[in-house]
């Protein structure tokens, strides 16, 4: 059961005096991001997944004739430890075909994960934390954006360990194509809360690496019990379209 929440809202998009966030997505260019598709080494961005639209980062699979369980991401450069992200997300178009049917409307950003180099080219996850997000069906029936997915990963929920691999959050369902605002703090391997349009809506503590739902994995990367306190950033492609923008980040660790 997700405890509720002793937290303030976070102003999604407001900056306090003296706070620097980083813009990690120029708008323009995939400067500064890596794609590593499974199947293919780090650097390789099968048939163009990623490119930018719009102002934004786009997942779109015009290049493919079947998705076929190539499931990518596309990492940012530098690790983090302790930080807030904001960022838009928005699902468009039609899934790929030959999909499973939970991967509609499907897709996050995966953080403290490891490496791009460090995944072989079968892996299809990287040991990480999802910030899952997922779009609302036309039947009304509930699926919360926001919760939290755990590759190769273990957290705490209200002080005890999950067993699931997915935790839903306390997220409003959204249907439609409209953007989405969100926000992550993270605190190391300490604790982790995720925002819908400034709203906290699940919190989760103790992110280390264990537990299953990744494959193809070098088992050197992968030492369960470790402490999960850092990694990098990347947004996933998971065989539905979707835009990522206004991606920016205030680095809790080393602010001046």
């Amino acid at each position: 059961m997700i405890r509720v929440l002793a937290l303030l809202p976070l102003l999604a998009g407001c900056a306090e005096p003296g706070e620097k966030w980083i813009p990690l997505f120029d708008g323009e260019s995939l400067d500064g991001w890596t794609p590593k598709i499974s199947r293919y080494p780090a650097g390789v961005n099968f048939a163009d997944t990623f490119r930018v639209e719009d102002g934004a980062i786009t997942v779109a699979y015009d290049g493919y004739d079947s998705f076929d369980a190539r499931y990518g991401h596309l990492f940012f450069e530098t690790p983090y430890t302790h930080y807030r992200l904001r960022l838009e997300y928005r699902f468009v178009g039609e899934q790929v075909p030959g999909v499973e049917g939970w991967a509609w409307r499907n897709s996050g950003v995966m953080f403290h994960a490891q490496a791009p180099e460090s995944m072989p080219d079968g892996q299809d996850f990287p040991i990480s934390i999802e910030f899952q997000f997922l779009g609302g069906r036309e039947d009304g029936g509930p699926r919360p954006t926001a919760s939290m997915c755990s590759p190769g990963t273990e957290v705490d929920i209200s002080g005890t360990r999950a067993t699931d691999h997915c935790i839903s959050a306390a997220a409003p369902t959204i249907v439609g194509d409209d953007w989405v605002r969100v926000e992550l703090l993270v605190e190391g391997a300490d604790r982790a809360v995720h925002y819908v349009e400034g709203e906290p809506v699940i919190e989760y503590g103790n992110l280390s690496v264990g537990g299953g739902v990744v494959n193809g994995y070098d088992p050197a990367m992968k030492t369960d019990g470790k402490p999960l306190s850092g990694g990098r950033i990347a947004l996933q492609s998971e065989s539905h379209p979707v835009q990522f923008r206004r991606i920016e980040l205030l680095d809790l660790q080393n602010r001046s």
